[in-house]
């Protein structure tokens, strides 16, 4: 991990990824709010990029305690995901680990129980998006 940031290795093209990780996110009672497809912003400006998405989802129920302890957290907020390809036809995933999130913003350990079901929930999104049962 760099700087916070997760990566892991999909079994899926970067796709198939990205459309897997909507259906999970959507499973697990998230909402997906964005869905931002860099590749395609590129090709209109006449610039080609390998596939690369970036996903924003969360629950307010559950982000609104994270802010209310530190509304500076709000920045980081929806949850986000990284699909892209690289040049050898890999997909892969990142995101901002959620502990290490907190820890910039000095979440009180109260709302552990929150963080501790924002994790489960992110790793089962992240593992049926990506086929790795074992992240």
């Amino acid at each position: 991990m760099v700087n916070g940031v997760a990566t892991h290795r999909s079994h899926h093209r970067a796709r198939e990824t990205a459309d897997r990780l909507a259906a999970a996110v959507s499973e697990q009672g998230q909402t997906l709010m964005a869905r931002i497809d860099h590749a395609a912003a590129a090709k209109k400006v006449g610039l080609d990029l390998r596939p690369t998405e970036v996903l924003f989802f969360g629950n307010p129920n559950v982000g609104t305690l994270l802010m209310q302890q530190s509304q500076a957290i709000g920045l980081e907020l929806p949850l986000k995901v990284l699909v892209w390809e690289d040049d050898k036809g890999v997909a892969w995933v990142a995101h901002i680990d959620l502990d290490w999130l907190v820890s910039q913003y000095g979440i009180a350990s109260a709302v552990q129980p929150t963080l501790d079901k924002m994790s489960a929930m992110l790793k089962a999104v992240l593992e049926e998006a990506t086929g790795d049962h074992n992240l």
